[in-house]
């Protein structure tokens, strides 16, 4: 009987081990059968009692043997019963010669069906290498021993003699492979769902985890532009006293905070997954690079009173790859996204002098994005940062397949900040 048939034996493991994502039922203890296999053992044990009292044998004495032998083979039945799950081999190992010994003295059915069970259980709960010997073995016996009995007891009676050996022998065997099978086959399935399960769950939390780190990325891409400019010229209206460059000043903060609400609201419009009246979902804004003209417009508006220039030049063909109406939007707006961290940080740290944005595209569609913006020690920057800007920027190249670079050059025209991204023409983002 398989654990899962006995709510006593489920009682009396009741500590599953979780190990991987495996359950694993430990075995009971030597010594302290399951109540189960007491209430089988008592009960054979005073079923062959019952059959002794009323002198119902299955025969006469054999070899001259007393009959009051049944009862020694009944009560080392009964024991064998109840190590037939403590430990299974030791039990067969002591029902077999018990089982001779009844047959000889007398036979008692109860020893008989105890001997079934024992059987049934050795090769249920055994060790798998030993359990599987026990059904073809079981069988060669039973030939073995109709062969014996046809050559020694040449009567009709043989026949029944050999079904009876084959049902005391043959069919707990066989029943207790097949049983044992179909538990190591729930156990497998349940192994199986366990670890798909598993795995489902690591997938989703990355799923979760790379969904967070694209929603940082683009609410930091969006908003810190404009929250930049905003602390730039608030705090340059707070330090000149002129009230020309004061309006100007709140003009920048104006237009940075109605830009600034609305891509939160664009963000926040995405988040919600806006419906149409038809149900279908809105088409979303996606910013590509026909759109750096005006980025870099406001960068200009943005660092005018900072001494800042903005230059962008654009060396890609026209008629190049990824340039037409089906350009890869993922990589046009990873660059979008570089080329405008690129410039609030040259609002926020970047020497007077000219900044230069740069667009170019190799024959295979790989798009490489270049700004350099002029570098020098500063007291402290226009604006206080964090550094997750470059995070996002590398991270938007990776997801691409791309490479990225960040530091200080030296060139012709002095120390420079360049920062560099070079992006696949492949359309998807790597996935990890």
């Amino acid at each position: 009987m398989p654990y899962g048939d006995d709510p006593d034996v489920e009682a009396a493991v009741p500590g599953a081990v979780f190990d991987g994502g495996v359950t694993a039922r430990p075995r009971a203890a030597v010594g302290r059968p399951p109540r189960f296999d007491v209430l089988i053992a008592g009960g054979g044990l005073l079923g062959g009692l019952l059959l002794w009292t009323l002198d119902l044998h299955g025969g006469p004495p054999r070899l001259g043997l007393p009959a009051a032998l049944t009862l020694v083979s009944l009560t080392t039945m009964s024991a064998a019963e109840l190590m037939r799950r403590t430990a299974p081999m030791a039990a067969l190992a002591l029902a077999v010669p018990a089982l001779a010994l009844d047959l000889c003295a007398g036979t008692l059915v109860a020893t008989v069906l105890m001997f079934t069970d024992v059987v049934y259980a050795a090769v249920l709960y055994g060790p798998a290498p030993v359990a599987r010997r026990i059904p073809p073995h079981s069988v060669l016996v039973t030939v073995l021993a109709a062969i014996a009995l046809a050559a020694l007891w040449q009567k009709p009676q043989v026949v029944m003699a050999v079904i009876g050996i084959a049902l005391i022998t043959i069919a707990p065997a066989w029943t207790g492979i097949m049983l044992r099978n179909h538990r190591d086959a729930a156990q497998a399935a349940r192994l199986r769902a366990e670890q798909i399960a598993l795995l489902a769950e690591r997938d989703r939390d990355r799923a979760v985890a790379g969904e967070r780190a694209r929603m940082a990325r683009e609410l930091h891409d969006m908003v810190a532009n404009h929250l930049s400019a905003i602390a730039i010229h608030s705090t340059a209206a707070q330090a000149i006293d002129d009230p020309a460059a004061t309006r100007e000043a709140l003009g920048v903060i104006r237009e940075n905070s109605v830009q600034g609400l609305a891509e939160m609201r664009r963000l926040i419009g995405l988040l919600r997954g806006p419906r149409t009246a038809e149900g279908d979902a809105e088409p979303a804004a996606t910013p590509t690079l026909d759109g750096l003209e005006a980025l870099i417009e406001q960068a200009r508006t943005s660092g005018r009173s900072s001494g800042l220039a903005f230059v962008l030049e654009d060396a890609r063909s026209p008629t190049g790859p990824g340039t037409g109406p089906h350009r890869a939007a993922p990589a046009e707006l990873a660059a979008y996204r570089i080329v405008q961290e690129s410039l609030t940080n040259a609002l926020k740290h970047a020497a007077p002098g000219e900044v230069l944005v740069r667009l170019a595209q190799d024959r295979g569609g790989a798009l490489t994005v270049a700004v350099r913006s002029p570098f020098a020690d500063r007291p402290g920057p226009r604006a206080p940062g964090t550094g997750t800007g470059l995070v996002g920027m590398r991270e938007r190249a990776a997801l691409l397949g791309g490479a990225f670079e960040a530091g200080p050059e030296s060139g012709p025209a002095g120390r420079v900040w360049l920062v560099r991204a070079a992006l696949p023409a492949a359309g998807e983002e790597v996935r990890r």
